[in-house]
This record gives C-alpha cells, sequence and structure tokens, in this order.
C-alpha cells in the first residue's frame, strides 16, 4: 500500500507498505527528496524526526539553505544522490551539462500512485496487476537545468518486494551526457552491518562471502558484459547477528544481465549508503534534447526474521512475478544432454541410440548440444552458420528429431547465438559484425569472437537464422549458451562518441531478441547458459524460467554452488544434472544416489554417455527419475530452508530442506563434504511443518509429531564411505 500526505510543516511524506515492510521518504521544506526509513513494519506518521543534519568540517552546505549551517548534501539521507553539489560519498546519477560542468541538484516537483506494477520498454521487470502491486511515481527536476528525473517504486505487497528504476529525461534545450545512472541510492542512517556477497570464477560460481562494513567503499561488481561467473548481480546487507532465522536483512537483485555495480560506504557520520545499477566505468550515454534513458530495475526486500526469509521472500517473487510463459510454475521435463556424453563427436545414430536408453529410464527430453551445424567439430569454427550439418547426422534435423520423438522423447537444441568463429561463412562476409577495436588485434576467448548486437541488421540476420532452424523440426527446449566475455567493446555502426553505449545498446539487443524468440514461439522451453552460471540473473529469467547452473557437474563443488544461488534465486530456476564419475571437471568419485540427490534438488536432467552405464546404474537412473517426476512440484513452489552451511568448518554435512507451505510435506537431503573417524551422531532440526500434525518419513511405520522433527529435530544416517548423500521424504501420517 503505497499514501502520501502533507503534515504541518507542508513537507510531502511518501509511505510505502508491504506485508512486513515500511519505506517511507520526504520531500523538505528545501524540496530535498529524503529517505526517512526502511525496515519493519511500523504505522503511518511522519517517521523523519529520526533524521539529524550533522555538518562536520569540510561538508559543503547547500545553498539552499542559506540560514542552517547543518544542511548539507554530504550527510543528510537521500533518495536519489548526486554527483557535484556537495555530497562527496558514491552517488546514483552524475551528468554532463552541455557547458560542460558536471552538477546535477535535484528538488521535488509531483507524484502520482497508479494501480499495478509499472514496465520498462525494451527492459525486464517484475510483474504485477492492480489486484497484487502498485507504483509511485516521484518527479524531481534540477535547479538550473530542465532536466528532470522520474524514481519508481514498484509494490508487491504480499512477497515484501520494492522495485526501483529511474528515468532521466532531457528538456534542457542541449545536448547532455550520462555518466553515471545507477538504478536505486539506499540511505541508512544507523545500524552497523555485514555484507554478503556472492564470488567465483568458472565451475565455482556464487561462493558465499560475508564481510563486516567498515568505513570506506566496499564494491562487486563485472566488466565484463554479463553479470559474470565472477560476482553476483544479488547481494545482501545484514545486521551483525543475522542468521537463517533472525536478524536484519536487506537484499538487493539487479534485473540486468550486463555490466553491474553494487556498492556499499560506510561514511564519516556512521551512515551507510547502498547504490546499484548499470557499472558506470567505460559507460558514457549521450541524451539529445528530449530524449530519455530507462535505468534496469533492482528488487529489493526487507527481512527482520533473517536470511531464509529474506531468500523465500524472492524465491515467491520471481516464480510468480519475473518468470514468464508456458513453464514458470509447470513441471519441467527431465532431459538428458549428450554434451558431457560426447561432447562435438557423435553421429545422428548415436543421438538416437542415447535417446533410446534414456527413454527406457522414464527421461522425457533429448537435447543434442554443441556440434550440430556448419564446420564445427571443434570450437575453433562455425559459430555464426547455423546451417544444420546434415553430413555428420545423417539425416535433416526434423528426421533427426522424428527419430528421437519415436523413442518417446522431446527434442532439444543447443544454440550460442551472439559468438562468432572468425573460420566461418559468416565471419568472411561480414568481419565488421564482430565486436573488435579498430586498428588492433581482437581479443579472443574460447577462440571466437562476439556479435555486435546493438546492431538491428546483426540481430535480425541471427534472428532469421535461429527461426530457420527452430522452424524446421519439431524441437520443445533451446538451450541459449554464451562462452565468453566481451572484452573489446567497440562497435564498427556508431560514431566515436556513442562508444560509450555501445555495452548497454548490447544487453537491449539482447533483450529485444529474447524478447521476439520466446514470443514467436512459446510452447519452447528456453534455458539460459553462460558457460554454465555467467548470466544466472533476474534479466535473463524474465526470458528464460531456468539457467544452467554451472559447468561444473561435480556434486560435491554444486554443494557450495546451489548453496549461494539459493539466497537469491529458487531452485525451480536452477538445472541441475547427474554426471559420469569420475566427474569430467574434478575427476572426483561419488555416489549415483549423492549425485542425484543434488540434480533433484533443482530441475533434473543427465549428462553423460547413458549407453556406457551399467545395469544397475541405469535401474538407479529410473529411479531417479521417477523421484524427480514425484517431487518436482514440491521442489519448484516450496519453501526452501538452507539447515546448516557447507562453509562451516564445524560440520562434516550440508543439509537443505524443502517443504509446502502448508506443512504437509518436505523433503530433506544432506551430503556428506568431508568424512572424520570416530564420528559423532549429526543432528537436524527441521523447518516450516505443522507442530500438532503426525509424521512419517520414508514412508515407515514410526510417526513423529510436527514439533519433535521441528525442535527435537531428526538424527541423519551414518554410512561408511566418502560423498554419501541421504534424502528424507516427510509425509503426513
Amino acid at each position: 500500500m503505497i499514501s502520501s500526505y502533507k503534515n504541518d510543516h507542508e513537507n510531502t511524506i511518501f509511505t510505502i507498505h508491504t506485508a512486513n515492510t515500511t519505506y517511507q521518504m520526504k520531500a523538505d521544506w528545501y524540496g530535498t527528496l529524503l529517505h526517512t526509513y526502511y525496515g519493519k513494519r511500523v504505522p503511518d506518521g511522519d517517521l523523519s524526526y529520526i533524521i539529524e543534519y550533522p555538518a562536520p568540517s569540510f561538508s559543503g552546505h547547500s545553498h539552499i539553505a542559506r540560514t542552517s549551517w547543518n544542511y548539507s548534501p554530504d550527510t543528510y539521507p537521500q533518495e536519489c544522490s548526486t554527483f557535484g553539489c556537495g555530497d562527496f560519498r558514491t552517488t546514483m546519477i552524475a551528468v554532463r551539462n552541455t557547458d560542460g560542468s558536471r552538477g546535477l541538484e535535484l528538488c521535488y516537483v509531483d507524484s502520482e500512485i497508479t494501480e499495478g506494477k509499472y514496465s520498462i520498454k525494451g527492459l525486464p521487470a517484475f510483474y504485477g496487476d492492480k489486484d497484487e502491486a502498485q507504483t509511485l511515481r516521484i518527479t524531481l527536476k534540477d535547479r538550473v537545468y530542465d532536466i528532470y528525473v522520474h524514481l519508481y517504486y514498484g509494490v508487491i505487497d504480499k512477497y515484501d518486494i520494492i522495485t526501483r528504476y529511474a528515468v532521466i529525461e532531457n528538456k534542457s534545450g542541449a545536448e547532455i551526457k550520462l555518466e553515471k545512472a545507477l538504478s536505486m541510492n539506499l540511505d541508512i542512517q544507523f545500524g552497523k552491518f555485514d555484507t554478503i556477497t556472492f564470488h567465483g570464477r568458472h565451475t565455482s560460481e556464487r561462493e558465499f562471502c560475508r564481510e563486516t562494513v567498515e568505513p570506506g567503499r566496499r564494491s562487486v561488481g563485472s566488466l565484463r558484459g554479463a553479470s559474470s561467473h565472477q560476482f553476483s548481480p544479488f547481494a545482501i546487507l545484514c545486521s551483525h547477528d543475522a542468521t537463517e532465522e533472525a536478524g536484519e536483512c536487506y537484499g538487493f537483485n539487479f534485473v540486468y544481465s550486463g555490466n553491474f555495480l553494487w556498492e556499499v560506504e560506510y561514511e564519516q557520520m556512521r551512515q551507510t549508503r547502498v547504490v546499484m545499477g548499470i557499472n558506470p566505468e567505460n559507460f558514457c550515454y549521450i541524451l539529445a534534447d528530449g530524449e530519455t534513458f530507462e535505468t534496469p530495475e533492482v528488487a529489493m526486500s526487507f527481512s527482520n526474521e533473517g536470511l531464509g526469509k529474506l531468500s523465500r521472500n524472492y524465491h515467491k517473487a520471481i516464480r510468480n512475478n519475473l518468470c514468464r510463459g508456458k513453464y514458470k510454475l509447470a513441471r519441467r521435463p527431465s532431459l538428458i544432454n549428450n554434451w558431457e556424453g560426447t561432447y562435438m563427436d557423435f553421429t545422428g545414430d548415436k543421438l538416437v541410440s542415447m535417446a533410446e536408453d534414456a527413454s527406457k529410464l522414464g527421461i522425457e527430453l533429448f537435447v543434442m548440444d554443441d556440434g550440430w551445424f556448419g564446420k564445427r567439430d571443434t570450437d575453433t569454427s562455425g559459430l555464426g552458420d547455423w546451417v544444420v550439418n546434415e553430413k555428420k547426422l545423417g539425416c535433416t534435423l526434423s528426421e533427426l528429431a522424428e527419430r528421437i520423438k519415436a523413442t518417446g522423447m522431446k527434442f532439444g537444441i543447443w544454440f550460442e547465438p551472439e559468438c562468432i568463429s572468425e573460420d566461418s561463412d559468416l565471419f568472411r562476409a561480414h568481419p565488421d559484425w564482430a565486436l573488435t577495436m579498430p586498428n588492433r588485434g581482437p581479443v579472443r576467448s574460447r577462440t571466437q569472437l562476439v556479435l555486435d548486437f546493438a546492431r538491428e541488421d546483426v540481430r535480425e540476420y541471427i534472428l532469421n537464422s535461429l527461426i530457420k532452424v527452430l522452424e524446421s523440426a519439431d524441437i520443445s527446449y533451446v538451450k541459449w549458451d554464451f562462452n565468453r566475455h566481451i572484452c573489446d567493446v567497440y562497435s564498427n555502426a556508431f560514431p566515436a562518441e556513442k562508444q560509450g553505449e555501445i555495452n548497454h545498446r548490447y544487453i537491449l539487443g539482447l533483450y529485444d531478441m529474447l524478447e521476439k524468440l520466446t514470443s514467436r514461439f512459446p510452447d519452447i522451453l528456453f534455458e539460459s547458459c553462460s558457460g554454465g552460471g555467467g548470466r544466472f540473473d533476474c534479466g535473463m529469467l524474465y526470458y528464460m524460467p531456468q539457467v544452467w547452473c554451472s559447468d561444473d557437474t561435480d556434486p560435491v563443488e554444486r554443494t557450495k554452488i546451489q548453496y549461494g544461488t539459493s539466497f537469491g534465486f529458487p531452485s525451480c530456476t536452477v538445472a541441475s544434472h547427474v554426471s559420469a564419475s569420475p566427474n569430467h571437471q574434478t575427476g572426483r568419485v561419488t555416489s549415483l544416489k549423492t549425485r542425484g540427490n543434488l540434480a533433484t534438488s533443482g530441475m533434473y536432467g543427465v549428462e553423460l554417455d547413458i549407453n556406457k552405464m551399467t545395469d544397475e546404474e541405469k535401474v538407479g537412473i529410473s529411479e531417479q527419475v521417477a523421484r524427480y517426476k514425484e517431487l518436482a512440484d514440491l521442489v519448484m513452489s516450496g519453501d526452501y530452508y538452507r539447515l546448516t552451511s557447507p562453509y562451516d568448518v564445524k560440520e562434516p554435512f550440508a543439509c537443505w530442506e524443502f517443504v509446502r507451505e502448508d506443512g504437509s510435506e518436505a523433503w530433506v537431503v544432506d551430503i556428506y563434504l568431508r568424512t572424520v573417524a570416530n564420528r559423532y551422531p549429526a543432528f537436524v532440526k527441521i523447518r516450516g511443518l505443522i507442530p500438532d500434525a503426525q509424521y512419517r518419513i520414508n514412508g515407515s511405520n514410526e510417526t513423529y509429531s510436527g514439533a519433535s522433527l521441528m525442535y527435537c529435530g531428526i538424527k541423519l544416517l551414518h554410512r561408511w564411505g566418502e560423498y554419501y548423500s541421504d534424502s528424507y521424504h516427510i509425509t503426513l501420517a
């Protein structure tokens, strides 16, 4: 619920209430839009009494308050901080005016409250109709030039989600340059916090990192042209004492797939500022008179019930108000992907043979990965030439799809549309279509370059190529991959002064392509991939409801990867597969049961040569597929609890739980990450059950009250050996 009113001093107060939180702003007597409060829900009223206006030495005093020496942009809490007019902290927006000055000083103009949630032209965003969401628009104007900033707040009440983005509008009569255009600013006046961020690298994404906020700035981000394996565009600010079940936590989830910045500053007056948006490095966007710039969206959430509640807020909102299409809430088919089974060394007959064996085990979808097109027997050639290699397959794509379908399975296919090989017909015809700097050799990665998706002609060519393939056969699934990051960002289609726009224009072009493709093929399940989890973000999830979580399929490594992912993203977005043992990335040997439990904790698949499996292993896969079909709805839509942490050095195991919101069913999984001698008993306390109800575990005859399982816990099974895993299916008696 959003409300606004004027207090006795004619200051306009804006208050946003969600189910459990309150967010408040105030346009004060000078027209400055101040932030007053964000936290646990409180009654209506002017909360600006908590604001103090200290003006320490060397903090500039605003000219608009000539009689007050305590009114400084360097210290008061703001909703939209700007560079150049007295605020020395990290800021949200920086504008280079036509006279060369770099200043923007904003004053409140007006506001509007509407039912339903806003959308953003050309950009993904959370959505909500008038029955579940509202929008607040606040307009600010520079005190000198006709430059406007429209702040938008979207409110999804039941999930405690408040989204933010900004529109910068130039009516100054001259050209201006946006040198920094972030999406949000949050000033918290008191409290000591930790940051939780998620870092890593290829095959080791979203590793958990918790650090105390100290004086100065702490930032994470990406300059790679993608949200990246290295840092996630999701981060948390929490109280020192925050745990899974208690403490104050602020979440920030960026709905964007390109360069980003999340920054926290703990400043001289012990206030904490958080900003998030497009990374300003190598960014400069020119706005002619009459033009606007829309920033991407940040989805914020607050919990005073710990990290678990914060995560579940995001899980529900992403499932219901971000993901779209036929598969957003539907069970995804179990699948087999041939990549780790064959890599590029396959024929059509080999794929059909794998499909025949997989179908007998109940697997529902066969995915043909890289190597089916052009001159593509290695990763050094062929990208861009999206023409079926019928000689390699021994048939047309349509015929192969029909052969796969005859086994009882659906058929899927892999693409990497954003990249191009220098050894390709497309590059020989259009070398200027690749992003490369003039007079310099190209920066190669995986022996490939990146196509200039900022150009409409490039996008249209690739789009038409993909449509031709997808319409040529009965295809039910597409894996969209992106196997390198962007270094030498330069477009041959734009003048020199526009090169600072290319990174963002590239992402806009990508979204334009995805919107057109997913709209044209609504019955296809699209899965995002970027060397695994290099673009695991809300921007991609708006178009594709699941992401290949990591190229690392080792279940021990995946435990940490999926643990980190769970803080900001639901399990229904996590594609997770059973692969071979020893594992292809680590060489680690693990049991089929352990691999299956990790895979079933996401959207289940198999990634190996099933023809080479023993009969015993095939029986095991068949049982896992049946278990996945039984539990998929619980895993997709149930509440998720991290019962222990794989980073806890005091415990040798990790454990997590899925439970129905009504408490009627739960599934608990553990994995032992290291073996110890003379092992002590291990217990975990279950969450989310009905205290007075009776439950059975794995169908046993014994019954337990929900209260005993939650407050006394269950004892984990003790087995001999390394990396074993068990699961506990808890159902009403």
